[in-house]
């Protein structure tokens, strides 16, 4: 019988006007850290499975769609223009409330966090997005929750990060925390990174 543990799930969400490093940095991080796949393993997941247009007009495949998605250890919801939209989308909000139940981790890139915000899941969370966007968070936050001008803010199962490339700050910070700052650092180097921890 092997001792070996079994790679983390790691599914990013991806929808229309997703900011395009909002949800690929956080994924370059997670494949250069996943030790040839022995530790996470990593996908898109949409809410149907036809392209997606990110930001830019770039065409995006998703792997999976909500019906079809494989159980997730660690989710990603990066932010972009499309937020605003998709905040307000309860296909998106009901499945993220269902993956949070089991999940080990949440992970907000900027402007996810207004997604997340109306999820019902973040009271009294200290939050961060996008600086551009602090007031938008503030006005659908929780009254609970506490804003912050952070690059990336760990409530625990909850770790929130600011704007696009802060979302490779937080990714490589929680590489560190399930893997070690040995890995983290390593990853930061073969992505030839200048990690602001």
């Amino acid at each position: 019988m092997s001792n070996e543990k079994a790679s983390r799930n790691v599914a990013i969400l991806i929808f229309e006007n997703v900011e395009i490093l909002d949800f690929t940095g956080p994924y370059e991080v997670f494949i250069t850290a996943s030790n040839r796949g022995k530790d996470f393993n990593v996908y898109t997941v949409a809410e149907k499975q036809q392209p997606i247009i990110a930001l830019g007009n770039l065409s995006i495949n998703p792997a999976f769609s909500f019906e079809n998605c494989p159980t997730l250890d660690i989710v990603i919801i990066p932010g972009g223009w499309g937020t605003r939209k998709e905040m307000k989308n309860e296909s998106i909000l009901n499945w993220i409330k269902q993956v949070s139940i089991d999940a080990e981790l949440v992970l907000s890139v900027c402007t996810g966090a207004l997604i997340l915000a109306k999820t019902n899941l973040i009271d009294g969370l200290k939050l961060t997005t996008n600086r551009l966007a602090l007031n938008e968070l503030k006005e659908v936050a929780p009254k609970s929750a506490e804003l912050l001008d952070a690059r990336y803010v760990d409530n625990g199962k909850f770790v929130f990060s600011a704007g696009v490339s802060a979302g490779i700050d937080m990714s490589l910070y929680v590489v560190e925390r399930l893997l070690g700052e040995e890995r983290a650092i390593q990853t930061a180097n073969l992505m030839e990174y200048d990690w602001k921890r």
